[in-house]
């Protein structure tokens, strides 16, 4: 039963490998914490998706989102059409309810520069247990979900016309004018698929944030290694299981329904969101380093021309030049070289055909 494996993973006794059936389809265990989900027969609009949570151990509401799929799945509410690729990251820190406990889990994804794609038992091997994942030891996870990605996409080709998928659903330590909102990997690569816009607008997403660099994170892996489209969705705050506001996140928990059938996704609108690139990327250059806004500022809060946003020894003071400027995760606390915090500038969406023919699915 697969809504046991989701109950018993968190628990730490699942097993590491298994199978069996769901009404409309197979399951199988293939590593701790992933489960794929393969259909009897193909949904009309069918792709093949990968959708993570837990990455950060403390980020629940995006677990619960994939709990109601799997009962969904389980129950025959949902008819599986589509293959699933379903991925609980950082367990040791999801039953302690921590961010991470060594590293931070999704800075981690990026081959070695002689490695292709490994196997999902070669990935097992090298997270170095049999039926768990690691403790304190991310970089063995991250080997291990890069693995399972690596062979599910080589298994599952996308058919003509489509492209592969992959949402990796996270929660945001802080506030945000913007509660949900899409960061969308660098790519040197093919743009994001036009139909993805209405789709994350129609899920209740209110912001889009392009990534101008390479970031290693769990989603960018997808998209630079796997040519899929790929997107780190963070989906309100970070709250206890069972304190967050899932009716806020029933669209989104709509958008991961019409995945799993391979039907059409609810569409809306693309402009209802607001856009966003990154500007500035805001490093720490030396041990005298203040950012100068409160610690507690929200994500996407703007600064108009000529504030003076952080103030460092070595690189000096960092102004707000002639555009208004956003931040997004401001954190003056990293280590040296790292970076403190993102300053973006406001851009247009993307040109979708037929966007202005876009209706909302509310």
């Amino acid at each position: 039963m697969i809504a046991d494996w989701l109950d018993l993973t968190l628990e730490g006794h699942a097993s590491a490998r298994g199978m069996g059936r769901i009404p409309s389809g197979r399951y199988e265990i293939v590593a701790p914490g992933v489960l794929e989900i393969c259909p009897d027969d193909s949904g009309p609009h069918a792709r093949p998706v990968v959708i993570s949570a837990g990455i950060h151990g403390n980020e629940t509401a995006p677990i619960e989102l994939m709990g109601e799929l799997i009962a969904g799945l389980e129950s025959g509410h949902l008819i599986a059409g589509a293959p699933l690729l379903l991925i609980l990251g950082n367990l040791p820190a999801i039953r302690t309810g921590e961010r991470f406990h060594a590293t931070n889990l999704n800075r981690l994804f990026r081959r070695t520069e002689t490695a292709t794609a490994i196997s999902v038992d070669a990935g097992n091997a090298a997270a170095g247990k049999a039926n768990d994942c690691p403790a304190d030891d991310e970089p063995a996870r991250a080997r291990q979900l890069m693995a399972a990605v690596d062979d599910f996409y080589a298994r599952f080709p996308p058919a003509d016309g489509t492209r592969r998928l992959h949402y990796d659903m996270h929660t945001a330590i802080r506030d945000s004018h913007y509660p949900r909102f899409a960061v969308v990997p660098f790519s040197e690569g093919a743009a994001i698929s036009s139909t993805q816009w209405s789709h994350l607008s129609a899920a209740g997403l209110q912001a889009v944030l392009h990534q101008h660099q390479h970031s290693w994170t769990f989603s960018h892996y997808s998209r630079h290694y796997h040519d899929a489209d790929a997107f780190t969705l963070e989906l309100g705050q970070v709250h206890p299981f069972g304190e967050n506001d899932m009716v806020a996140l029933a669209p989104m928990s709509q958008l991961l329904a019409a995945l799993a059938m391979g039907i059409e996704a609810p569409s809306a609108a693309p402009e209802r969101m607001a856009y966003f690139k990154v500007e500035i990327e805001l490093m720490r250059r030396s041990t005298d380093f203040r950012l100068c806004f409160n610690d507690d500022v929200a994500n996407f809060t703007t600064f108009t021309p000529g504030t003076v946003v952080a103030e460092d020894g070595e690189a000096g003071p960092c102004t707000v030049g002639d555009t208004p400027l956003s931040v997004v995760f401001p954190n003056a606390r990293v280590e040296i070289g790292a970076r403190a915090a993102l300053l973006l500038a406001a851009c247009e969406p993307p040109q979708v055909a037929l966007a202005s023919d876009h209706t909302s699915s509310e």
